[in-house]
This record gives C-alpha cells, sequence and structure tokens, in this order.
C-alpha cells in the first residue's frame, strides 16, 4: 500500500475539527449510494421488461426468420431448403404463409392476417403452450379449423366450444375478374382455439393450415417464410452466415433479434435515457463532494506544508487527495451497490413484489433483471464522476506552499 493511499485513507475515516465537514461528507456518501442504487435498479427493470418481451416474442417469433427481399411470397427451393435441415445449427424447419384477410362470424366482421403454418409450427416456438382455450388444433373431424389469438377472438365474438358454426374467411383474387364474377375467395374454417401471447400478435393473427392458407390464396407451392428452430450447441451467427450463403442475396436471414429490431432500438434507446438522466443527477451529487474535499484541504493545509517540507512532491499531495475522492466515491457506490442488491432480493421473493402491476397484465409486479455488465458500466460512471469531482480539490493542494506564514 502506497503512502499516498494511506494517508488518503487516513484523512477520510480522521475526526475532523469541524462537524460540518464530516455532515457534507455524509451527504455526498449518501448521495453517491442512493444515485448507485437507482442506476442499477432502473436498468434492472428495463432488463426485466426486455426479458418479459423476449420470452413472449419466442412463443411466436422463431429464432431465425428466412423472406424474400422481394415480395410478399415465394417459392423454396428444394435443393437449398434440404441443405438447410442438413445443417448441425439447424433443429426444426417451419414453412408459413401469411396474408392480410377479411373474417366474418356470424354478424361480426373484422380484418386481420392469416397465417398457415405446416405441422412444425409448435414445434419451433411452442406456441401450443399458450391456447388459452379450446385447443390447438387445425383439423377438427375432417374439417379445417384455426386458432385465433384472443384479440381476434374478442372482435370477431367467436365462441370456440361451438363446433357447428364456421367462420367466413375472405380473400382478394390478385388476377382481373370480369364484372359478373367476384373479387374475393371464400372459405370456410371452424375456430378450434384462442391463444394469449403478446398484444400485437393476439389482436391481428389467426392460425390455419398451411394447405388452407395456399389453397385460399390459390398458390400450392408458396410460403412468405421458413422460421427455423436453431441447436443452441452451435453458434448462430455462424448457423446464420452459413444459411445466407446457401440462399445467396434474393433472402433476407434475420435472427429473433432483427425480427423486432425497431421495437428493441426503442427500448434500449430508453433505457439508456434514463441511465443518462440519473448520471445527471449523479454529477449534481459530487458537488456536494467537491465542497467536502475542498474543506479538508483547508483544514488539512499545515500537514500539506509539512508534507511538503519533508520532501512531498506537488504529484503525491495531488495523489493524496484524488484517492480520498476515489475512496469516498467507492464507499457510496458499494453501499449503492448493497441497497439495490437487497431490493431486489426484497423483490423478487415478496408474493407481489414492492411495487406490483394492476390486474390484466401478464405480471403481478415489475420484472427486474440484475446484470454484471451494468455494474461494470455503472461503477465505471460512478468512478469517473469521483475523479472529476477530486480533480478541483486535488489541484488546490498541490498549490498549498511548503511554508505557511501566519497572518
Amino acid at each position: 500500500m502506497n503512502l499516498s493511499f494511506k494517508i488518503a485513507r487516513r484523512y477520510l475515516f480522521a475526526k475532523k475539527s469541524t462537524n460540518a465537514i464530516n455532515l457534507i461528507t455524509g451527504i455526498s456518501v449518501l448521495g453517491i449510494s442512493i444515485g448507485t442504487a437507482a442506476l442499477i435498479l432502473v436498468l434492472s427493470v428495463f432488463n426485466g421488461f426486455e426479458d418479459l418481451i423476449k420470452g413472449l416474442f419466442s412463443n411466436f417469433n422463431p429464432d431465425v426468420k428466412i423472406t424474400a427481399t422481394r415480395g410478399k411470397t415465394f417459392i423454396p427451393d428444394s435443393t437449398s431448403l434440404e441443405l438447410i435441415r442438413q445443417l448441425k445449427g439447424v433443429d426444426i424447419v417451419s414453412l408459413t404463409l401469411e396474408e392480410v384477410a377479411f373474417f366474418e362470424y356470424e354478424e361480426s366482421q373484422d380484418f386481420g392476417i392469416l397465417k398457415g403454418v405446416d405441422s412444425n409450427f409448435h414445434r419451433i416456438n411452442h406456441i401450443d403452450s399458450t391456447v388459452l382455450e379450446g385447443r390447438y388444433s387445425f383439423n377438427d373431424r375432417g374439417r379445417e379449423s384455426a386458432v385465433l389469438g384472443i384479440g381476434m377472438r374478442n372482435k370477431l365474438k367467436i365462441d370456440v366450444s361451438d363446433p357447428f358454426t364456421s367462420m367466413s374467411v375472405y380473400m382478394p383474387k390478385r388476377k382481373k375478374t370480369g364484372p359478373f364474377d367476384k373479387p374475393f375467395r371464400q372459405q370456410f374454417i371452424i375456430p378450434a382455439g384462442s391463444f394469449i401471447i403478446q398484444q400485437d400478435f393476439d389482436n391481428q393473427y389467426i392460425l390455419s393450415s398451411l394447405e388452407f392458407a395456399r389453397s385460399l390464396l390459390a398458390q400450392p407451392r408458396a410460403v412468405s417464410a421458413l422460421e427455423l428452430r436453431l441447436n443452441p450447441q452451435f453458434s448462430a451467427s455462424e448457423t446464420i452466415s452459413q444459411i445466407q450463403g446457401i440462399l445467396g442475396e434474393g433472402y433476407a436471414v434475420k435472427d429473433r433479434y432483427q425480427q423486432d429490431e425497431g421495437f428493441f432500438k426503442l427500448m434500449n434507446i430508453e433505457k439508456w435515457m434514463s441511465f443518462a438522466i440519473l448520471s445527471l443527477t449523479l454529477i449534481m451529487v459530487a458537488f456536494n463532494m467537491i465542497g467536502s474535499l475542498w474543506m479538508i484541504v483547508l483544514e488539512k493545509k499545515s500537514d500539506i506544508a509539512i508534507l511538503k517540507s519533508m520532501g512531498a512532491t506537488d504529484r503525491m499531495i495531488r495523489a493524496i487527495f484524488l484517492q480520498e475522492g476515489l475512496l469516498l466515491c467507492s464507499i457510496g457506490m458499494l453501499a449503492g451497490f448493497v441497497i439495490a442488491v437487497g431490493l431486489y432480493l426484497l423483490h423478487t421473493n415478496l408474493p407481489y413484489g414492492l411495487i406490483s402491476i394492476p390486474q390484466g397484465f401478464l405480471v403481478t409486479a415489475y420484472p427486474i433483471s440484475l446484470r454484471a455488465f451494468d455494474f461494470v458500466i455503472i461503477a465505471f460512471t460512478v468512478l469517473s464522476i469521483g475523479i472529476l469531482a477530486s480533480l478541483p480539490p486535488a489541484f488546490r493542494a498541490q498549490r498549498v506552499p511548503a511554508i505557511i506564514l501566519e497572518e
């Protein structure tokens, strides 16, 4: 342990001649600890919501989604499809076809998205585990059946327990029709169940078999996407690169983040904006620390003069007060970490958390997730603020002369 650190520690913990110095120092440490705890908790709440939404999206979105860069649909090449299936990093491939359609059930009507899926779709995302009522099935006694998002079920006022009332699905014809021809195709389907995932999916999607969607669109071989579940034992980025190499430039290969990139980018912006605002609050708290250190410098002027007369350099004097500022800041930061972890444990162990969410949401309490990276970035931020706050008193201390003339 070097001499400057020993002196800095002694100055920080030694009894001060003026109680005001102790008070200001205590306020500084308290402010830093509260600011640090607030930073940890705010970032952790954003992390919790991010994990929650990712979990919800994972019940509908695949690990990787392949779409055509031009046009809504494409006919998958059988050779390329087989090569993708044989990749070690790919577990399951599902073919899907979706298009906007018009739905009618008795006297209720609304637009939505019809998504035709194959028998592998539920193995990609485990959507069958989100079924709220009825069952996940696309065949009801030989008749085509559908599984609806709970929002679509409510808008169309569908009774999934009624096996006799069918729903009409209308799809516009792409080719020009004559003046006496119907401009749309109509088919009937039986509602078999409803699922609940996330509002964007629940209020738009109705799932059917891939064959039903192809028949309605009059495209017997088309798909709008290939949806993949990856093998977690292999690198996802490497697998995506291999898939892109097989398909070429005519296809977009998107991972889970890229499928909802806009949403997650907005969430990250909100997260780091909150971090920036709280960091500015910590900078305001740092003014108390400057005042505390400045008063310690004034109190220790005679000590500094003695040290200089004994051979201490300006650099050593400056280091003493820089390290004292870092010590003060570190104590506040560690106290903040302890407060944040304590509140986290209390929140996660209570049935409804410290702050509950009103009924009707998917969770009863605010989700929260601590991440090691947050502690690292916050520690760097707090210590950087501490160094900046320590610079003015440190430079003031090094200007104290070796001989002080009494006035």
